[in-house]
């Protein structure tokens, strides 16, 4: 069908893309600025609307994942909000501050044009590392976004400046590829992935699961869920139990309790963060974090020790050989389901261990040349991101997403050195995903108001390159962003850049939960 397509308009200096948690952070922070923001559903929330089981919960602490000027609800008083109430919560907080009337609903992005010269894309594709970032909003458009509003009309906006919140989740699956004749389609079987599942109620999952020989490939948090999911559905002698099939065996808690302290205690204070490496630390403080390492030894077997004491992970050989230090410094660690292990032990859940596997027609096969019977598999596989970005994004821009590092560079977690007037939000994981996006939404705020200026192109690929060493050195899943083991120095760096200083007024709490708070800073005269 042939698109009908609108002139290109000025309508906004700024444009956002998504109306997740970090789409509406950002949209808060810079309505000041009027921005339009691009959701292709007809709502707010990502993931948590269109990604989330029924039986989905908030990983983190309630009190870890709360905007610094809108707490829950006093009726809320699940420690570990289910994805409803969380929705619930980022409707309430959009509301009241009046984000919606920004929001252009079933509004889908297809196609990011860069409108400035030749030569300018050249020099921010790479050719030029050693110049300024320029300013921001300077008058003249320098992006072109294609929207398309429903089968046939696309509709051009024209933007100074784009930021980014499509985030690495709930679009794209990640599938895995396989050889001539072992993939699904000689399977008798229903396959589907996670992204699928997660649409269906719990009239239509009930009916997908049970009475049904369910294969779940993926033990992360969604694999966990699914798997724990398919065991409650399949209760009594007529059901069948849930194969889960583990490729990577990491660490999994309980709760947020080890041996009787907060789990905060360990990694999330300033002086816990003393333990582990940060980018530019300096000889001092490299010497200590070396003089430290047998206290952080330490600190991880502790942790370890009451994992195999509450779970039975060396039972069902779901023991990890890493330490526990190298799954938070990679952000892998996942809160287990509270019945995942009672259900394994009335045999409705069985634990697999496999790094290769493919289809048969009756199931999957392994290895071991061990075949497994199913009738449904569900693919826990994870989503592919990137490639979200890299379906809209123009070239030169497209191949730099993961240049100099494997990982998308981006400066203090939002801006990437080589793509211009374009932020990045949602994109780098710590301890409060949520925390870390407001603030990263408030630092935007001031950097297109010109409160402060961006370092050179070369000076900020050198810090986001410093940040990736750490993580390299840190664990052996380097994969993604992620700085979870230095995220209170992370944000004290950006907290610097909006001329706060940190004042330890709130006594444990900002000690133990980081400079997430304005209140927990006094402003620079």
């Amino acid at each position: 069908m042939a698109t009908h397509e609108n002139h290109s308009i000025l309508v906004s200096k700024i444009g956002i893309i998504g109306a997740g948690v970090s789409g509406i952070a950002a949209a808060k922070q810079l309505s000041h600025r009027n921005p339009i923001v691009f959701e292709a559903s007809d709502s707010i929330g990502g993931v948590w609307r269109h990604c989330s089981y029924n039986s989905t919960k908030l990983q983190s602490h309630r009190r870890d994942y709360e905007f610094t000027d809108f707490q829950w609800n006093d009726r809320d008083n699940s420690d570990f909000p289910s994805h409803l109430e969380i929705l619930d919560y980022l409707e309430s907080y959009a509301e009241h501050f009046n984000v919606l009337k920004n929001i252009k609903f079933n509004s889908k992005v297809v196609e990011i044009r860069f409108i400035s010269n030749n030569k300018e894309a050249s020099d921010f594709g790479g050719l030029t590392h050693d110049r300024d970032y320029g300013k921001l909003l300077s008058g003249h458009p320098v992006w072109e976004v294609a929207v398309q509003t429903n089968e046939s009309d696309i509709q051009w906006f024209s933007f100074e400046f784009l930021v980014i919140c499509i985030g690495k989740y709930g679009d794209i699956p990640n599938i895995p590829t396989f050889a001539s004749n072992k993939g699904p389609e000689i399977f008798k079987g229903k396959v589907m992935h996670t992204l699928d599942y997660c649409k269906l109620d719990k009239e239509g999952t009930t009916q997908l699961l049970k009475g049904k020989k369910v294969v779940v490939v993926g033990s992360k948090k969604s694999g966990l869920d699914l798997a724990t999911e398919c065991a409650l559905v399949n209760q009594g002698p007529e059901g069948q139990p849930c194969t889960m099939v583990v490729r990577t065996l990491h660490w999994i808690v309980p709760h947020y309790w080890i041996w009787g302290l907060p789990f905060f205690l360990f990694f999330s204070t300033r002086s816990s963060q003393l333990l582990y490496e940060r980018p530019n630390q300096g000889l001092l403080r490299t010497f200590l974090y070396l003089m430290l390492s047998p206290m952080r030894h330490a600190i991880s077997k502790f942790i370890e020790s009451y994992l195999l004491w509450k779970l039975p992970l060396e039972k069902y050989g779901l023991k990890p050989e890493h330490p526990f230090v190298e799954d938070y410094a990679s952000c892998q660690m996942a809160i287990v389901p509270e019945k995942l292990f009672s259900e394994a032990e009335k045999g409705k859940i069985v634990f697999k261990k496999a790094a290769k596997w493919w289809f048969w027609n009756g199931g999957i096969e392994f290895e071991d040349n061990s075949k497994l019977e199913a009738d449904v598999v569900v693919l826990a596989t994870g989503f592919d991101g990137k490639k979200k970005i890299k379906t809209i994004l123009p070239d030169p821009f497209r191949s730099l997403l993961e240049y100099p590092s494997g990982v998308m560079p981006l400066y203090r977690g939002t801006i990437h050195p080589l793509i211009p007037n374009m932020a990045f939000v949602g994109y780098v994981e710590s301890v409060s995903n949520l925390h870390s996006s407001e603030l990263r939404s408030m630092w935007l705020s001031g950097l297109v108001d010109d409160k402060f200026k961006l370092p050179r192109v070369e000076n900020m690929l050198s810090q986001t390159l410093k940040e990736m060493e750490v993580m390299k050195r840190s664990t052996r899943f380097y994969k993604r962003h992620c700085i979870s083991t230095y995220s209170i120095n992370h944000s004290d760096e950006i907290c610097k850049d909006m001329g706060w200083n940190f004042m330890r007024k709130n006594n444990w709490i900002s000690e133990a939960f980081g400079p997430y708070s304005s209140e927990d800073y006094e402003k620079e005269d």
